[in-house]
């Protein structure tokens, strides 16, 4: 009966939606208890749980995207109400504007290059390559471009995550050993090159450097659809 009662819970969307969150809140409060350790990432945190979750008891992902799905869509709003803070600082904006131009288009540039070129040395697949270049891009753009080149927008979708969380995770040690103190500096760099989840870090840290973090994510969406199908 206990197994049955199993089977029937692991297929409701609301098991894993109450899942999700509470791994969440839990993440958030060993990052929160430990903040001196940049591993203790809460996204890499919950990934890695929820990954272990899944596997032990195995659940297909279809079966937890139900449920998921419901914090999946929020992404929209959320990245949308990055525009309030952009709003308030405008002026801020105004005054970086050719740095941010610069920055955006080396780093884009750079991030797209540095795949490419991996990919010949590699010998990697076109499959691969153009799955693996749109990595610092948001989710949603970054499988969209996948797809529309023929790529793995589920390959597209893990490398993304785990630029975001590799980014969430050095930013702060690496700006810091760099002697980097502009807040909207670091904030652009990461958000550049970790999109939504190194956004989430940097608003951790200062808000001016979440700002233009949030201001990089949404610039690069847009530079990176135009540099890849350039290259590609």
């Amino acid at each position: 009966m206990s197994e049955g009662l199993w089977v029937y819970l692991s297929t409701s969307p609301l098991l894993w939606l109450s899942g999700t969150l509470f791994v969440w809140i839990v993440a958030i409060g060993i990052a929160r208890a430990l903040p001196a350790n940049p591993l203790l990432n809460p996204v890499l945190l919950s990934v890695s749980a929820i990954v272990c979750l899944l596997s032990v008891f195995h659940i297909r992902y279809e079966s937890y995207f139900a449920g998921a799905q419901f914090i999946h869509f929020l992404l929209g709003p959320a990245t949308v109400a990055l525009g309030i803070p952009l709003y308030e600082k405008l002026f801020l904006v105004r005054a970086n504007l050719l740095p941010m131009v610069v920055a955006l288009f080396a780093g884009s540039l750079t991030a797209v290059a540095t795949t490419l070129f991996l990919g010949h040395v590699f010998a990697f697949d076109q499959t691969v390559i153009a799955s693996l270049a749109p990595k610092s891009a948001t989710a949603a753009v970054a499988m969209a471009i996948s797809s529309g080149l023929h790529g793995d927008p589920a390959l597209t979708a893990a490398v993304v995550i785990m630029t975001g969380v590799c980014g969430a995770v050095i930013v702060t040690p690496l700006m810091n050993a760099m002697k980097i103190r502009d807040y909207s500096a670091r904030g652009f760099a990461v958000g550049l090159a970790s999109h939504g989840i190194g956004t989430a870090r940097a608003y951790s840290v200062d808000p001016v450097a979440g700002l233009f973090s949030g201001l990089a994510m949404g610039l690069n969406a847009i530079a990176t659809s135009l540099i890849v199908h350039l290259f590609l």
